[in-house]
Parts: C-alpha cells; sequence; structure tokens
C-alpha cells in the first residue's frame, strides 16, 4: 500500500508591484500543485478502501499462562504478551490504557476449566479506573468433568466503552469454586496452542 503524502500549505511567491507573467505563472503552479495533493489525499480516503490509509488506535493482548482465583474472590485478568499495540497498552499486565479519547470496542475471551463433577459459575465485568462499570457483569456457568475430560467453555463478548485520554480498562473475574480456572494449552497434533485469555481494543469513534 502506497502512503498517501499529506497537503502541505504551498509556499506563495511574493508579489511585484506590476503585472509580472512570471510571477503569476509560479503563483498558480504553486496553487495547482497543493490543490492536486489535496485532491489526491480526499480522492484515496473516500473512495471504498479509503480506511486503508487511516491510523487509528487499536491494541491486541493475550496471555499463556494459567491463571486461577480464590473461591468468591474478585480477581484481576491478567494480559501478559502484546500482539500488536497503536495508541493502546497494557500496564501493570491487568490495564488496558488509551492514549486518546473516543469511543472503543473492547473484545475479550477466555478458555475456562472446570475440573469438578458438577457445573460452577463464573462471573466477569469491567473496571474503569478503578471503578465497576455498572450493568458489565456477564454470568456463566462451566460445565462439570464428564469421565476423565474436564468441562471447557470457551466465553467473550464486547464492550463498547467512552474512554479519555490515559483511563484505563480492566476485566475481572469471580468463580464460586477453586476447582474452575483460566487455561492456556500447548500444542498438540494438528492444532496450535490455546491463549488462556484474549482481548482487543480498537478505536471506533471521536465523543460527540
Amino acid at each position: 500500500m502506497a502512503n498517501l503524502l499529506p497537503p502541505k500549505a504551498p509556499s506563495l511567491p511574493l508579489g511585484s508591484k506590476e503585472y509580472s507573467q512570471q510571477y503569476q505563472d509560479l503563483f498558480s503552479n504553486a496553487l495547482r500543485l497543493y490543490f492536486n495533493r489535496l485532491d489526491d489525499a480526499f480522492s484515496n480516503v473516500l473512495n471504498t478502501r479509503g480506511g486503508q490509509y487511516l491510523n487509528i488506535p487499536y491494541g491486541a493482548f493475550s496471555d499463556y499462562l494459567d491463571q486461577t482465583a480464590t473461591a468468591n474472590t474478585a480477581t484481576a485478568m491478567l494480559f501478559r504478551a502484546t500482539d500488536f499495540a497503536n495508541g493502546v497498552s497494557v500496564v501493570s499486565d491487568t490495564k488496558l490504557t488509551v492514549a486518546q479519547a473516543g469511543i472503543y470496542n473492547l473484545q475479550w475471551s477466555g478458555q475456562f476449566e472446570n475440573t469438578a463433577s458438577a457445573d460452577h459459575d463464573v462471573r466477569v465485568w469491567l473496571k474503569i479506573n478503578g471503578t465497576v462499570v455498572v450493568g458489565s457483569t456477564g454470568f456463566f456457568a462451566v460445565p462439570s468433568k464428564h469421565g476423565s475430560v474436564n468441562g471447557h467453555a470457551l466465553v467473550g463478548w464486547n464492550y463498547f466503552l467512552s474512554l479519555n485520554a490515559n483511563d484505563y480498562v480492566e476485566l475481572w473475574w469471580e468463580t464460586d469454586s477453586t476447582l474452575v480456572s483460566i487455561q492456556a494449552y500447548a500444542a498438540s497434533g494438528n492444532y496450535p496452542s490455546t491463549a488462556s485469555l484474549i482481548a482487543t481494543m480498537t478505536f471506533v469513534s471521536n465523543i460527540t
């Protein structure tokens, strides 16, 4: 993909007291080059694939270690690997932090495991700058162990969030049993390894 050249205001020549064809040609040519660059920028950005020229904030994060929690105890999810980052970063392994204000789409998924012979419940919710987000809790059950196979559930959903510059978001979880965990798995056979957690944060719009 070719990069667009950003339009730059032309340096117009100083005029003379009397009419000069040479000055008029230089003046017109400077404007022509400037307007050509404007036309090029707008025509590329506004066509059907113009989004390829836009640079928006985003981040993709994951974790490849098992995560556990004490029963009925709020625990922050950890994202210790950065896959992609542009204006969104992870601070202290838990805080998904944005450098620019805007509306963001936060998507996450977790690989939950249950080693018990009964189903167990899990709740996941958000905090922004350390304060819980009302209405953000998701409630689900991780199925029980069946035979010698532990119960598994790949769970995830997304949120739209209004954030100011330098705000941070955390994902928290709680389970009613220590036999439930968030698990990473090694590659085996024909399939690759499994991340315990994945989260992406994408800029959607400025705040209006």
